[in-house]
C-alpha cells in the first residue's frame, strides 16, 4: 500500500495540502456567500412577518 510506504509522504502532504486550499477557495468565494445570502433573506422575512402579526 503506498499509503505506509515514507517514500509516497511528501507526495500526500503535499496534495493534501493543495487540496485543502483548493476547497477552501471554492468554499469561500462560491458556495458560502450564496449561504450567507440565503440566511440573511430568511432573518429579513422572519422579522418582516413578525413586525406584520405582532
Amino acid at each position: 500500500m503506498p499509503q505506509l510506504v515514507p517514500f509516497y509522504y511528501m507526495n500526500e502532504v503535499v496534495f493534501a495540502f493543495i487540496i485543502i486550499v483548493l476547497v477552501h477557495y471554492i468554499f469561500s468565494k462560491y458556495i458560502l456567500p450564496g449561504m450567507v445570502y440565503l440566511l440573511v433573506s430568511r432573518i429579513f422575512i422572519v422579522e418582516d412577518l413578525e413586525d406584520i402579526f405582532y
